[in-house]
């Protein structure tokens, strides 16, 4: 099993209860277990078109699945959830991103790991140093200590 870190965010509809299903949904996946949810935070969109606020959270968990199959997965759960892709950066129902899957690092068209841009976010960083605030980054920090850097900055 492979511990993995899951951006969650929305800004169209019932937010909180769309990050809520799919949290609910991920944990449905036979081969994902040890679900925690880090507390929701209401943050600015960044980025893209005019648009609502965003809720944002971190999800942790174990899979034995890989990490483009669990990718197919959260796109699967979006779709569900009534994410359109229409406009990049744009407003959606959900968007789950794949933020770390153990110590893999990969590069391919569909999929970056550890996520590019996670250690300039503050509304990923929040989340998941609430999570793992001693978790390494690809950048030689850990999340609180790159949480409270970009703080300082």
């Amino acid at each position: 099993m492979s511990v993995v870190f899951l951006g969650l965010g929305s800004n169209l509809g019932d937010r909180v209860g769309n990050l809520r299903r799919a949290a609910d949904a991920l944990y449905a996946i036979p081969e994902v277990d040890s679900l925690r949810l880090s507390n929701f935070r209401c943050t600015p969109p960044v980025g893209g078109p005019q648009q609502p606020d965003y809720v944002n959270a971190v999800l942790r968990c174990e899979t034995s699945l890989s990490p483009k199959h669990l990718l197919r997965h959260m796109l699967m759960i979006e779709a569900r959830l009534g994410r359109v892709r229409q406009e990049h950066n744009g407003p959606r129902t959900i968007d789950i991103d794949l933020l770390m899957y153990g110590s893999v690092q990969m590069a391919s068209a569909d999929l970056q790991l550890p996520h590019p841009r996670m250690e300039q976010r503050r509304f990923v960083l929040e989340p998941l140093a609430e999570l793992a605030p001693k978790l390494p980054l690809a950048g030689g920090s850990t999340a609180h200590q790159r949480l409270a850097q970009m703080m300082n900055d």
